[in-house]
């Protein structure tokens, strides 16, 4: 478990969590191809695999989505998958996320390049948020966001989280970004 649970509250196995736009729903086979080609674009990859290069063949995106899929299994939380609603279509990953070592409970997001621009990243992380706040008892989320992320610290402002120190993440400064449950407005 990646946190205590709030008291009362049993986990569900699969949660899906419905926005206006989106479904964010558990990892299935099929999204191996879509997350390997969104983990391709150099852009998305330098903010988001551990070594900052894109992810240029099947096993590597299969090891990637096996990653996001067995945190479920090892932890009852992870990242969702975001699919847009109106195509089904993959969208990203966004959701808990608290590997060993890591500085805290964090919700990440990660939108593919075709799908930024339409504010999915705000509405995914926000319903992911206040999830994981009714699921968790936790009084504060983070969100690692490498220096240079300009997109990602956006999103991080419109979500009113405020930076409270640096960190190393992957041999890169990132900015520790933090989201307290006594001022969040989900």
């Amino acid at each position: 478990m990646i946190a205590p649970l709030r008291p009362g509250v049993t986990p569900a196995h699969s949660p899906v969590i419905e926005t206006e736009r989106l479904r964010l729903r558990q990892w299935q086979g099929s999204d191996m191809a879509p997350y390997t080609a969104m983990l391709s674009d150099p852009g998305t990859a330098r903010f988001i695999t551990v070594d900052g290069k894109p992810v240029i063949d099947e096993m590597t995106g299969w090891r990637h989505t096996v990653v996001m899929a067995g945190h479920w299994v090892i932890h009852g939380a992870g990242m969702f998958v975001v699919e847009e609603k109106s195509s089904g279509q993959f969208a990203g990953r966004v959701g808990p996320w608290r590997p060993p070592g890591w500085p805290g409970f964090e919700v990440g997001w990660g939108i593919a390049k075709e799908f930024r621009g339409k504010g999915y990243a705000v509405e995914a992380a926000r319903a992911s948020i206040n999830w994981s706040f009714a699921t968790y008892d936790i009084d504060r989320i983070v969100h690692c966001i490498d220096c240079e992320n300009v997109g990602s610290q956006g999103v991080a402002r419109k979500l009113g989280a405020k930076t409270e120190g640096e960190i190393e993440l992957f041999g890169h400064v990132a900015d520790l970004w933090v989201t307290h449950r006594a001022t969040w407005q989900g």
